[in-house]
């Protein structure tokens, strides 16, 4: 398979928060939220993808603001956050800190009241008696048809919109493999003649990267909630690694420990991990691909984000894990950790994941124990981990041997770095 589009090259080592501006603020608007943009500056976040931004359709709304996916107009500002003038404005302040946006896309359905279904009904899916429907059991939205040229044509020229007026960096698509691949090389084509864009997809199809440079790791995500339930072994999770790194060179995947749909309906990453979320946000940092840090991971948030209603995060002055993902998102920027180097050390425990990552002489090694076991003693011996290093942690420096043995407690977390 051959990747078509060259990765931006400020997308590399780079890292993505996502934005849910709806719960983020009092206020809930593109202004508020302007106000943390130089607190996520300082946390080392490059990559803000902004949950969409379009307006909610009224007819079928769930709650009482409706969900984010169902749009009634994919070239509108949903008014809750403001008009166009507050969105420019927002993305400039953004561009100004020296960060990227990008903007969810829902390309597959609209919501029941879009204006598309006055003006062209017949760029849906229609049931065998003429209405409006929907495959996968999303009652708040309808199916668009893409064997309609015209429809398809429209929602290119919408995408391009947002490029041409706003400036935005690029698009998080969702539910990407339920829109034909064709029409995703139709639309990076026409948008990137434009300008140069990021194209994440929310899809786990190795396929779909002959568009898109970042796919989602939910297989890796699925597996690590099995292995805190017990159900599977840290090897298991390595085989999913392990087919990962079968993907083509420059096919990226996107780690992360919570999202809005994880968040809102299986449960905040410290019901699904427990106390295991703190190493597995760190691995997300570490490994080969890109992290993903949700709106409130670095409070941290314990409580689950209703969807379709107004439910605050609770911010304070100090998140607890600000400084944490500050360190962690700047060794990956740091150490080149996009593409370096992976060796997986072998280790007697069957609840620690130790590994190294090399760049250009640059060597990051991180022990993960899992379990809630505590003084846990790791061997590690490779010829990478000689010389002096320094703990991310505590930023104390240590002179290794070629042989040396760790002391993990429960669910700790410890990366060194090659000084």
């Amino acid at each position: 398979m051959a990747i078509e589009f060259p990765l931006v090259s400020w997308a590399r080592d780079t890292n993505i928060y996502e934005v849910n501006i709806r719960q983020y603020t009092p206020e809930g608007s593109f202004a508020a939220f302007a106000k943390h943009l130089p607190r996520l500056k300082s946390m080392g976040v490059e990559i803000l993808w902004l949950m969409p931004i379009t307006p909610i359709s009224e007819a079928v709304r769930q709650g009482t603001l409706g969900s984010y996916y169902a749009c009634s107009s994919y070239t509108a500002i949903n008014p809750e956050y403001g008009d166009l003038d507050d969105f420019k404005q927002l993305v400039q302040a953004i561009h100004a800190q020296g960060m990227y946006v990008i903007i969810d896309w829902v390309a597959n359905h609209s919501g029941w009241d879009h204006h598309w279904t006055k003006e062209h009904p017949d760029w849906y899916v229609l049931d065998e008696e003429g209405n409006f429907t929907e495959k996968n059991g999303w009652h708040d939205v309808i199916d668009l048809d893409y064997s309609n040229k015209a429809m398809r044509a429209a929602m290119i020229a919408a995408m391009q919109f947002w490029v041409k007026e706003t400036g935005i960096d690029g698009f998080r698509c969702d539910m990407a493999h339920l829109v034909p691949l064709d029409f995703w090389k139709e639309a990076r084509k026409a948008c990137d003649a434009i300008k140069h864009l990021f194209w994440l997809a929310e899809c786990e199809v190795i396929d779909y990267h002959q568009v898109f440079d970042l796919s989602y790791a939910w297989h890796w995500m699925h597996t690590t909630e099995k292995y805190a339930k017990g159900e599977v072994d840290v090897q298991s999770i390595q085989q999913v690694l392990h087919s990962y790194s079968q993907y083509p060179a420059g096919a990226h995947k996107l780690f992360f420990t919570s999202n809005h749909d994880e968040n809102s309906w299986n449960g905040t990453e410290y019901e699904k991990y427990g106390r295991a979320a703190l190493p597995w946000s760190v691995f997300t940092a570490t490994w080969k691909g890109v992290p993903l840090v949700y709106s409130g991971q670095e409070l941290p948030n314990l409580k689950r984000l209703a969807f379709f209603d107004k439910d605050l995060i609770e911010w304070n002055d100090r998140p607890a894990l600000q400084d944490w993902y500050c360190r962690l998102l700047d060794l990956r920027k740091e150490g080149g950790l996009q593409e370096a180097e992976t060796f997986v050390l072998p280790v007697s425990h069957p609840h620690v994941l130790a590994y190294l990552r090399r760049n250009k002489g640059k060597i990051v090694l991180v022990l993960l124990n899992l379990s809630s076991e505590a003084r846990l003693h790791v061997s590690v011996s490779h010829e990478w981990v000689r010389g002096d290093f320094r703990s991310l942690s505590s930023g104390l420096q240590y002179a290794f041997k070629t042989e040396n043995v760790f002391e993990l407690q429960a669910y700790e977390a410890i990366v060194y770095v090659s000084a």
